[in-house]
């Protein structure tokens, strides 16, 4: 069991940014609910508390349970009145132009305007969330904030000091296989020499030593992997500064046993000293030895 348990609770007027709100909370690491009725938060949050494993949530309550929204002033004064518990409430609002704005431009119809104008369920709106809003902690005016920044602001506030929500994904792959269809950088190594040529190479991948090492001693691969480094190393910060909280790089071979393998586990290694988070993934390395198996 923890001692603290910490709540996150995003409301608002529909169409200020709760989706991207969400989506920010979830690259924080935060356990996020979306759409959860106010009468179930004591039993969810008994659950929690119990489990002692999830220790952060982020929960988003809109009108879309508005049969249940009246209950959760009542349920939220419950709640602080606990030890366990520090609750903290997110109200995204935006003016009434911003807000019919997107509306136009996603062509959906506002919950509370099902048969009328869009500005007058804006109005009612507002109304029906004037007594959450004076309660929320913070409330964020997303009217001019576009979804990226949005997204940095609450990053930047909600962040923790030994937390990076911008990851590095490195994937070792063979074409024979199919490329990640969610590479955001691909690269081909197949002009590299082959260590499945090589006989006592051939049962091994890159990550033992004497694949390593053949792949790593070509001149051919020490002048790719200076030149990859560099634009990887250029680019990284770019993608960071746009928003994106994880980029994918896949490396590919052949079978994605040697040559690729190799590769991505020196570009993770360098990845990590240059202090990103990074996580390595070798895709087809096991695949031959599990089709010699089913033979």
């Amino acid at each position: 069991m923890v001692d603290t348990l910490e709540l996150v609770i995003i409301t608002g007027m529909s169409g200020a940014g709760k989706t991207v709100a969400v989506q920010s909370f979830e690259d924080l690491g935060y356990y996020c609910i979306d759409n959860m009725p106010p009468n179930l938060l004591p039993t969810f949050w008994e659950l929690m508390k119990e489990s002692g494993k999830i220790t952060k949530i982020a929960l988003v309550m809109d009108l879309r349970t508005r049969e249940f929204f009246n209950e959760l002033d009542t349920v939220i004064q419950k709640m602080d009145n606990t030890q366990f518990i520090t609750t903290r409430i997110i109200f995204l609002e935006a003016n009434d132009q911003a807000l019919v704005s997107r509306y136009k431009e996603t062509r959906r119809t506002h919950p509370l305007a099902q048969s009328g104008r869009v500005l007058e369920g804006i109005e009612k709106e507002r109304q029906l969330l004037a007594d959450i809003r004076s309660r929320a902690q913070m409330i964020i005016d997303t009217s001019d904030l576009t979804p990226r920044q949005l997204r940095a602001k609450l990053i930047d506030d909600f962040s923790t000091s030994n937390y990076e929500p911008f990851h590095v994904e490195v994937v070792s792959f063979g074409f024979k296989y199919g490329s990640p269809i969610d590479a955001d950088v691909l690269m081909d190594v197949r002009f590299l020499p082959n260590p499945h040529y090589v006989d006592t190479l051939r049962p091994l991948t890159g990550m033992d030593k004497p694949v390593y090492d053949y792949v790593m001693k070509q001149p051919e691969t020490e002048t790719f992997y200076v030149k990859f480094m560099d634009l990887i190393e250029f680019c990284l910060p770019g993608y960071k500064r746009e928003g994106k909280s994880s980029v994918t790089i896949a490396i590919g071979c052949t079978g994605g046993q040697h040559r690729s393998v190799a590769l991505a586990d020196r570009i993770a290694r360098q990845l990590k000293n240059d202090h990103y988070a990074v996580n390595v993934t070798h895709r087809d390395a096991g695949k031959r030895k599990e089709s010699s198996n089913r033979s």
